[in-house]
């Protein structure tokens, strides 16, 4: 399957408004990409395929989750966690994609993890900051993303884990290591 006919059915599997944020993700990685010395086209090919089951039922994510051998301390926290890594699962299975780093930059894209490529720092920095982007902070997160991935990463974390404190949600325990992580790498 070439890139067009990819578009094509990541498409067919969101609404229009969720296809104008994988094009601004894709936007985003390629710009992040060529401004830190990642390779732009897995990038765009990771940015395209990110958000792939975001739609999919959660039964259905959650199926994929269990039966697949995926991590399945992920069905005791929020289901918007589960649509990376069944869409990595997707990505491989259904697309042949078997490339590991577009794969866990897809898997990891929401929760982030220790030790992260730059690859997944790419594709999971510009899912934050995308042009459709609107939430408090994320213009300071796109001043940021000029100097530094980590520390722009450091800024969507805390702005992630602050909203889900503030709506009294748990937080995934990978998200917490990831900006541990983060942070003693912006601190070497």
């Amino acid at each position: 399957m070439n890139r067009e006919e990819l578009m094509v059915a990541v498409k067919e599997q969101m609404p229009e408004r969720r296809w104008l944020h994988t094009l601004g993700v894709m936007e985003t990685s390629v710009i992040l990409a060529n401004r830190f010395g990642g390779d732009p086209v897995k990038a765009d090919l990771a940015a395209i395929l990110h958000d792939y089951c975001k739609y999919w039922p959660v039964q259905e994510q959650a199926k994929i989750i269990r039966e697949n051998g995926l991590p399945q301390d992920l069905l005791d926290y929020d289901k918007e966690l589960w649509h990376s890594h069944a869409g990595a699962y997707i990505a491989e299975a259904q697309f042949g994609i078997h490339d590991e780093e577009i794969l866990d930059a897809i898997r990891y894209h929401t929760s982030g993890r220790e030790q992260m490529t730059l690859l997944d720092k790419i594709v999971c920095l510009a899912d934050y900051m995308e042009p459709g982007r609107d939430f408090p902070g994320v213009d300071h997160i796109r001043e940021i993303a000029n100097q530094s991935l980590e520390k722009a990463l450091v800024a969507g974390f805390d702005s992630t884990i602050s909203f889900l404190i503030a709506k009294g949600k748990r937080i995934y325990p990978l998200t917490i290591l990831t900006r541990n992580d983060l942070i003693e790498q912006i601190n070497r």
